[in-house]
């Protein structure tokens, strides 16, 4: 498995010491970064796709498929497991997206394993010269260290048997993993252009980190409704079950250490249950995307974060109409990607605009008081 990822990663190095071999360190530090972004928002997605295609248990095991390294050398065991139950979680189709998704984690992970030694061997050559801002490799340290324990979420996604909270928590690790790439994205490409973070006022800050917060729990509300299977509880739209206020079980529905689909006793989850996690979702939706739609509106302000805010503006659009998609047309797959994608991109936007901007202090300077002029005469 190690070795499948050292050759998957050896492509995205190549290119960026091909395309930035005579440019400063720091600049390939910088395309390096910003290819492991992309290629971990390329996971993520690749990561609902496997999620909605059921194939999360297509190689029952980890880190291989059946102790193989690939379905080839599983071939008799999935052979036997398919004709077992046709339509369970174990098919040759299910078991190579499985895989592939281990093997490009793999190699995201042996890219943020040189991303954070490179960045270590730069700050100690740039520490040498005190005319260069130095970088700080903490950031990339702690991406390593992330993406180790989201290593150890998708075993236990897999050894759990799908386990509802066990899965939540991968999909919000890898949008963790996206925001703190992002954030030393956007760090290196103000060093490499010499700028300094955009200043904004402290209301706008204090909105800022509301909407991040709120679009972080949004998102843990959306993974619930995805892992529990809850998205066709409510068939209709704006309403539910044709009603304002439909039957609901909170404290079933959201009591969070349970198996799929089983209650804490070991009974089926009501429909109720399911009713009250895809509600809930909705609900919450209106408010997050309205707050987000004010601070895109605030940002588009900034000349600096123009941008940022645009892009904002588009991703809260494609999320009202994808959300609304699954739910009117049945849950279609591509909907549902691009559903999770637009969230990991929401993710990356908001955090680029905490990244890139800073409070400005409103305190007045102090000023100096004039010297007294004696009125005596000489």
């Amino acid at each position: 498995m190690m070795l499948v990822g050292v050759v998957l990663a050896l492509g995205p190095l190549a290119w960026v010491w091909r395309q930035h071999r005579r440019s400063t360190p720091l600049r390939g530090l910088q395309a390096l970064t910003l290819l492991t972004l992309f290629l971990t928002f390329d996971l993520v997605l690749f990561g609902a796709f496997t999620r909605l295609t059921d194939s999360g248990l297509g190689c029952p095991d980890w880190p291989g498929c059946y102790g193989n390294a690939s379905p080839f050398g599983a071939n008799a065991d999935i052979v036997a497991a398919q004709s077992a139950m046709p339509f369970g979680p174990v098919t040759h189709g299910k078991a190579w997206v499985e895989m592939i998704h281990r093997y490009l984690a793999t190699s995201v992970g042996v890219l943020i394993l040189v991303l954070a030694v490179a960045s270590w061997i730069t700050w100690l050559r740039r520490g040498r010269k005190a005319q260069q801002k130095p970088i700080n490799p903490w950031w990339p340290t702690l991406t390593l260290f992330w993406v180790c324990l989201q290593g150890a979420f998708g075993a236990l996604t897999v050894t759990m048997k799908l386990f509802p909270a066990i899965v939540t928590l991968h999909l919000l690790g890898g949008l963790v993993l996206l925001a703190l790439l992002c954030v030393q994205s956007v760090q290196y490409s103000q060093l490499e252009r010499g700028v300094s973070p955009a200043a904004i006022t402290p209301g706008l800050r204090w909105l800022q980190w509301l909407s991040l917060a709120l679009l972080l729990v949004q998102i843990a509300l959306g993974g619930w409704v995805s892992t529990n299977y809850a998205v066709l509880a409510c068939s209709d739209f704006p309403r539910c079950q044709n009603s304002w206020w439909p039957a609901m079980d909170f404290l079933q529905g959201f009591t969070p250490w349970r198996e799929l689909g089983l209650t804490t006793v070991g009974e089926h989850i009501s429909f109720a249950a399911l009713t009250a996690i895809h509600y809930v979702h909705r609900l919450m939706a209106f408010l997050v995307l309205s707050l987000l739609g004010v601070l895109a509106w605030r940002l588009n302000r900034v000349r600096a974060l123009r941008l940022p805010s645009r892009w904002l503006a588009a991703l809260i659009g494609l999320q009202l109409v994808t959300g609304i998609s699954n739910v009117v047309l049945g849950w279609p797959l591509v909907a549902a990607v691009l559903h999770t994608g637009g969230a990991g991109a929401l993710v990356v936007v908001m955090t680029w605009t905490v990244a890139a901007s800073r409070t400005h202090s409103l305190q007045p300077v102090p000023v100096a008081p004039e010297p007294s002029v004696s009125r005596h005469p000489a």
